[in-house]
Parts: structure tokens; sequence; C-alpha cells
């Protein structure tokens, strides 16, 4: 029996990394080589952007190509009064900036610069820094590095991998639709599809308008019905943006009918933290349909779905609720999250 263990042991030591895990290194190298990085203040892409800087009360400090894509970028001075969030970030939490803004205090060094971009009327935008810009007027600071871009665009992108504070649905979404309203009033001849990769996923779209109107919408529980029948459009930003203001309001509509459930199952002496997510789910049309990940085209129209969703909540028979399929449902959200 001893040896036995001592062979388990050994084997469990010395298995290899399954391929899922493995963080294999590409081949094929990419970006700059260390001399085409160095950079001169006077370069045409950049001498625009320097006096710009300096006309804000700001100074140019050093200047780079970025070593993947060659852009160039500007390690900039500026005053605090001079850098604004862009308009369509989520909203400020008071209570992170302030817990970030002691941490920082603690430390004793702004380590981190802002991602700066060029805005609507030349105004300074930071897409990715706004609780730091926020803490760091609080602690009183005159000034604050920045990494300065004249790529206007960059400002749509890099949102997806801001990480200074994990974003929830609610943030996503208010973030997406707001990113969309601005691009279509930017771009008026540009199409949703256009904008994928930035808006990343066509759910959150309809689901930031819902949140729009209603902050305390609980939107995780029809992510999954939404993601089965939610493809971005090949219509106008403004259009489809009308369109999806349709969609939100009858989701809103549904939702009023949810809490109508639920409260009828509390009633009965249902209690769980997950009501919403089972009652969502018996009236989801599509719960027995499995979609392909990345299917072209949905099961069913979102109209159509939505049609026959508001009927089965209309007509949801409390009697038939059994505490056996709200643990399932809670077990499978526990799974998803």
């Amino acid at each position: 029996m001893t040896a036995l263990k001592a062979k388990k042991r050994r084997t469990k030591a010395t298995r290899r990394p399954s391929a899922r895990s493995a963080l294999v290194p590409r081949k094929a190298k990419l970006g700059l080589a260390a001399a085409d990085i160095v950079l001169e203040f006077e370069s045409p892409d950049l001498a625009p952007l320097v006096e710009q800087v300096r006309s804000a009360g700001g100074a140019a400090i050093g200047a780079y190509h970025e070593p993947l894509s060659g852009r160039p970028l500007l390690l900039a001075a500026l005053p605090l009064s001079a850098v604004q969030p862009t308009p369509f970030q989520r909203d400020l939490s008071p209570t992170h900036t302030k817990r970030l803004a002691s941490k920082i205090e603690e430390a004793g060094a702004f380590l981190d610069p802002l991602i700066v971009v060029c805005g609507q009327d030349g105004k300074l935008w930071t897409p990715n820094g706004r609780h730091r810009l926020a803490a760091a007027k609080i602690l009183g600071l005159r000034q604050i590095m920045a990494l300065v871009s004249p790529d206007e665009d960059l400002a749509f992108r890099i949102l997806a991998l801001n990480t200074e504070k994990p974003h929830n649905l609610k943030d996503r979404s208010l973030e997406v639709i707001r990113m969309a309203r601005n691009l279509a009033i930017r771009r008026p001849a540009a199409r949703e599809t256009d904008f994928a990769a930035e808006f990343e996923s066509p759910e959150l779209l309809t689901l930031g308008l819902v949140y729009e109107e209603n902050s305390r919408f609980a939107g995780g529980a029809y992510g999954p019905f939404l993601r089965k029948v939610e493809r971005f459009s090949e219509r106008r930003l403004s259009a489809s943006i009308r369109e999806r203001e349709g969609f939100a309001a009858r989701i809103a509509g549904i939702d009023i009918e949810v809490r109508r459930i639920i409260a009828g199952l509390q009633a009965r002496g249902f209690v769980s933290p997950y009501l919403r997510n089972y009652v969502v789910a018996r009236i989801n049309p599509l719960r027995f349909n499995r979609v392909k990940k990345g299917a072209a085209e949905p099961p069913m129209p979102l109209a159509a779905a939505l049609t026959r969703m508001a009927a089965a909540a209309r007509k949801f028979d409390l009697g038939s609720a059994r505490p056996g399929d709200l643990a399932l449902v809670a077990a499978i959200v526990g799974e998803e999250t």
C-alpha cells in the first residue's frame, strides 16, 4: 500500500501540464527592434500633440514607437484639470476611489500613468483611468503622468483591456451603449458590425439600454437567453440603437412580470437568491435549444423570442414550481460564475 501511494505521488509530480493550461510562446516574434522604438519630439506624428500638451500646461517627457504596432506615443506630465474621462465610461465608484487614493498614499508613489487620447473639441480624454484621475484629485496632485496617443480610436479599443477595477455586467453594458451613442454621432455612416470587437458582445448594447432606465435591473439572469438570440446588426448605429431601445423596453416589461412571479413564489415560501434566474429560465423560450457558439444565425429572431417570453411570464403557474428545480438552477448559475 505504501509503495502504491509513493508511485501515485511520483506520477502526480511528473505529470505534464495539459494543452489548455500550457502557455506556449509564439515562435514568430512580433514588433519592433530596440533601435526602431526610439522617437524624437520633432516627429511629424507627434509635433502637434507636443504643442497641445504644452498649451494645456503640461510638459513632454519622452516619446517612442509602441513596440507592438509601431504607433507613436508621448510620455507627458499633465495638469489634472486638462484631463477628462471619456463620456462613455462606467460611473465613478466613490468607495473604490477613496480606497485607491488611500493605497496610493500609503505606497508613497503614483506609478501607473494614464492613457490619454485627443477627444472631441480638442479635449484630452482618458479611456481607462477614471478612478486613478479621481484619486489623484483627492490626493491634491498638481500633475499626473500620462501616455498620450494621437490615435483617437484607441479610446474605443482600450476598454477591453481595463483591469483597474473589475467590470461587472452593469458597468460593461453601460460603457458599451455609451460608446455606441458616441460613435453614432462621430461616424453616422458606420454600422454596428463595424465595432464588434469594441462592443465585445451584442447583448451588452441591449442590456445597457435597460440599465440606463433602471440601474437596479438584474441583467445577469437574462444574459444566457440574450446571448442565444442577439447578433450584431448590419444597420447603421443610430438605427440599430433605436431598434434596441424597443427591445430594451420589452425586456423591462417582462422583468415587471418576473418580479410579480418572484413575489408570488416568496409568498409560497420559496427563499433563494436565485429566484429570478429560476423564473427567467422557466419562461425562456429557448431553454431547451442548444446554440453552437459563434453561430451566424440565431435560432429565433429576438422580437419573436421576446413575444413568447412575455406570454410565458403572463401564464406562469406558481403551483408548478418545485424546490428541486430551484436547486438545479442555483447549481448551474454557481458553475457559470
